[in-house]
């Protein structure tokens, strides 16, 4: 799940090398926070936070599969 979110934030941003995804696992949660550089976070964020929003459809459905509750966080 770490790669889908890691793959999909470099293919979004200006500095791909910037971006870190660090997991954090519970029982039945899955948090992954994401990391980009200062000039990336409106362009992961989108308008109206539209492309986060799509970003965490995607990992929700494929989430589906390992029974975890998954949770995408943008930390500046």
């Amino acid at each position: 799940m770490r790669e889908l979110v890691e793959f999909i934030a470099k293919a979004l941003v200006d500095q791909p090398d910037a971006v870190q995804v660090h997991a954090i696992e519970g029982e039945q949660t899955l948090v992954l926070e994401v990391k980009v550089a200062p000039d990336d976070v409106g362009k992961i964020i989108g308008k109206q936070g539209r492309i986060v929003n799509a970003l965490r459809t995607v990992v929700k459905a494929a989430a589906v599969r390992t029974g975890k509750r998954v949770t995408i966080e943008i930390v500046s």
